[in-house]
């Protein structure tokens, strides 16, 4: 298979971690089809390479990723074939990655931006980080197995108001229930998460693959299964009039109307 590259995906490999960084500021880190196979094949290169032991995701310090583009995403729907698209090969590359992963998060992160998040090993935030799942205000529903692994991580309740509302919620709430490890000043962030990416480098390889195996062994199946039901109900409400309304709505810059659907 030929590997996706990206400009708007930088990979840096540099004393056993392999870097990925958002390239695309200018339309805030919008995750395109393109960037999802470029980091769908740099997950699979830095699986099977040897150098690498540890791998990490950082963005901007002023925005991690507002999440899909809508626009591309909106094309890449009418024409992918269900379960075969590059977005669920970057998901599933995640979800099964052995080795640890380290994210960077400062400014937004929404979507997928934070859903990502549930499937890293560490996170480290930078206190203007702004989480948010906006799924059900586009008429839509939880996605990359957010639905089972956030109600564990946070409580029922506190992950259905993030799902059912929507709401954005900051850095210090993150590292109230979890989500996230240390709030930096957005600064600090990226070298942060640099340095402790350096620390597991030099830590034997096999004993932390194996350590993360042990810890998501009891659900890893569970991960799979979720992610497929999530995709089919997503891809099935992506074609409805909620959604439609939603869409409709972000193009016309107007508040979306949804006492009909």
């Amino acid at each position: 298979m030929t590997a996706t590259t990206s400009s708007d995906i930088l990979v840096h490999t540099e004393d056993g971690v392999c870097t990925l960084t958002f390239n695309r500021a200018a339309k805030k880190n919008s995750i395109t089809s393109e960037m999802y196979g470029a980091m769908a094949d740099a997950l699979a290169a830095a699986r099977e390479d040897a150098a690498v032991r540890v791998l990490v995701f950082q963005g901007d310090l002023a925005i991690f990723s507002a999440g899909n583009d809508l626009g591309d995403f909106l094309n890449a729907a009418q024409n992918s074939v269900a379960g075969d698209t590059p977005v669920m090969r970057f998901m599933h590359n995640l979800a099964d990655f052995p080795k640890p992963v380290i994210a960077a998060v400062c400014g937004p992160a929404v979507g997928i931006g934070t859903t990502m998040l549930l499937h890293c090993d560490l996170v480290y935030a930078g206190d203007n980080a702004a989480f948010s799942l906006p799924f059900v205000n586009l008429g839509l529903c939880p996605e990359f197995s957010s639905s089972l692994l956030l109600p564990q991580l946070m409580g029922y309740h506190r992950a259905a108001e993030a799902l059912l509302l929507g709401e954005p919620f900051l850095a210090e709430a993150a590292l109230e229930v979890g989500l996230v490890n240390r709030v930096v000043p957005p600064s600090e962030c990226n070298a942060l998460a640099q340095r402790q990416a350096r620390k597991l480098a030099a830590k034997p390889l096999s004993a932390l693959v194996e350590s993360k195996r042990l810890m998501k062994s009891g659900q890893a199946s569970l991960v799979r299964t979720r992610m497929a039901e999530e995709g089919q109900s997503f891809g099935r409400m992506l074609h409805e009039p909620a959604a439609r309304e939603a869409v409709s709505a972000f193009l016309e810059k107007r508040h979306p109307d949804f006492s009909k659907v």
